[in-house]
């Protein structure tokens, strides 16, 4: 394996780099989105349950034991209780604008790498054909053996970008589908509260 990666030329190190960042950005983001979910779940049944007993004030120490994206909507949404339905779901929709960024983070990092990598392939492969090419005009034509070395530079280098960028597309395409669903379910959880404390007022 080593004596192939050797073969691929310089660029195999920033496809590897590549490789190595996307899958860290993969973990840590799967890790902050299970832990988001989990969150989400438990202090949702909480809060609603809270509000919809009018123990509203208890609902907001609930929310201010927790540091998730969810607890800081539901805040925003208490904090106007007995304020209008409107300014209550303006509230908390500019909060929840803010809170989704974060869960986004990274998310056009590892898009950016799925793009690369096969482009860094290409590259590879553009100048392992330039060395092909350059031994055929120093020698006049080139024998197997001295043709060798530039061709399997090129194939390598391809194989090596695509081999890095489709799982990539894969993790990414994934994690923005995850992230969407965790998104609308936030909303979904803001806006319950939001018609439970509209009822209260």
């Amino acid at each position: 394996m080593m004596e192939i990666f050797a073969k691929g030329g310089p660029l195999m190190y920033p496809i590897l780099f590549c490789s190595v960042l996307a899958l860290a950005i993969f973990l840590e983001r799967l890790t902050v989105f299970i832990k988001t979910r989990r969150d989400v779940d438990a202090l949702s049944r909480e809060v609603e349950g809270l509000v919809h007993e009018g123990r509203v004030d208890e609902a907001m120490v609930a929310c201010r034991r927790t540091t998730s994206s969810l607890s800081r909507i539901y805040l925003a949404a208490l904090r106007f209780k007995g304020r209008s339905r409107e300014q209550i779901k303006t509230a908390v929709e500019e909060v929840g604008s803010r809170e989704a960024a974060p869960l986004e983070r990274y998310l056009g990092l590892l898009g950016t790498i799925a793009t690369i990598t096969p482009l860094l392939g290409l590259l590879g492969t553009v100048l392992g054909m330039i060395r092909a090419f350059t031994v055929i005009a120093a020698e006049g034509g080139g024998t197997p053996a001295t043709l060798g070395g530039g061709i399997s530079e090129a194939l390598i280098t391809t194989a090596a970008g695509l081999a890095v960028a489709i799982p990539t597309i894969l993790m990414h395409r994934y994690l923005s589908g995850s992230l969407d669903r965790l998104i609308l379910d936030i909303e979904a959880s803001s806006l319950q509260v939001v018609d439970l404390l509209e009822g209260e007022s």
